[in-house]
């Protein structure tokens, strides 16, 4: 409800009785029948299953069927801003992320980075039929696909975020594009080399922001308080993104699925298992915001390089061409 109306009014008009009637159920002296759970939960798209807790091994998620995803970078995003502004309005909320490739939030200071992601998962894994005979251009987002990346990065920047990096940052990203560039899926050859330099300026800014471990847009000034960022550097592997928010009132876990999709759950046994294990990730990981100088450059060196050894091969099969 958020705050935005009374408990009477809402459920009475759901379940078309009383103000009294619904504040004897919810005080317990009138128990609410299968009906009228039938209702409450069809209405909000609540599990009656996670209401009883039936299984503890079994949990429950939302998730958004592909073949009704709507493969815009609009909707995508929207998707995106809607759920984090149901964190953001809850009370003193925090993120906990695992990155595994691809640190989304983060990319969105370099949108055109996201459309090529966004297009390749379209075309090149679920082979949407819209796509089968498109190449890739650079094409100029509208005012309104701009503005809702940016409003994403400004509520992602307020919630304070501890998020676990691993030293395949990125790696699969950089073969998409250098597959792309091999297979002649750009219109110009050397889109390429602009994403690549692209994603070079965005290493560039996410250390900017680990030194001094806040979070800001590409391009603005990181504020005096507030936007906090820990960022954690992992040897081993981070085997999906995992993302974990927790407030005073709520706490809930999206799951990346099938690359670019995403599971959610808010079941209470799974949240606890879940940061149970990114707690002990965590911990034998090296933080590498604000702190220990040497780790922090030695991690971000190697994926610049990675990225340059990328950008040297393409360089050198342009000047073939040529």
């Amino acid at each position: 409800m958020n705050g935005e109306d009374s408990l009477g009014n809402v459920v009475g008009d759901i379940l078309n009785i009383s103000h009294d009637a619904v504040y004897r159920r919810f005080r317990g002296e009138t128990l609410l029948t299968i009906h009228e759970l039938e209702k409450l939960c069809t209405h909000y798209s609540i599990s009656l299953d996670s209401l009883f807790s039936l299984n503890k091994n079994k949990v429950l998620f939302d998730f958004q069927p592909l073949d009704q995803y709507d493969f815009s970078m609009d909707t995508y995003l929207e998707n995106i801003l809607n759920n984090l502004k149901m964190v953001k309005g809850q009370g003193n909320p925090e993120l906990t992320i695992a990155i595994n490739n691809t640190p989304l939030f983060q990319l969105l200071n370099y949108p055109h980075l996201v459309r090529f992601k966004l297009f390749f998962w379209a075309k090149t894994h679920l082979q949407v039929p819209q796509y089968k005979d498109e190449l890739f251009k650079y094409e100029k987002f509208s005012d309104k696909t701009f503005g809702t990346g940016v409003n994403i990065l400004k509520i992602y920047n307020t919630i304070p975020s501890k998020e676990v990096y691993d030293p395949d940052l990125l790696r699969g990203f950089v073969r998409e594009i250098h597959y792309y560039y091999k297979a002649h899926l750009f219109e110009d050859p050397r889109y390429a080399m602009h994403l690549l330099d692209k994603l070079d300026l965005f290493m560039d800014h996410l250390k900017e922001q680990a030194i001094i471990g806040k979070k800001f847009i590409k391009g603005t000034q990181a504020p005096a308080s507030g936007n906090d960022f820990e960022m954690y550097y992992s040897e081993t592997f981070n085997s999906a993104t995992s993302i974990l928010y927790k407030s005073d009132d709520y706490s809930g876990l999206f799951i990346a699925h099938n690359l670019m999709n995403t599971l959610h759950t808010s079941d209470k046994i799974y949240m606890e298992d879940s940061m149970g294990v990114l707690k002990k990730q965590i911990a034998n990981s090296s933080v590498i915001s604000v702190v220990n100088e040497k780790e922090r450059n030695t991690f971000f060196a190697q994926i610049k390089k990675m990225i340059g050894n990328v950008r040297k091969k393409i360089e050198l099969d342009l000047e073939e061409e040529e």
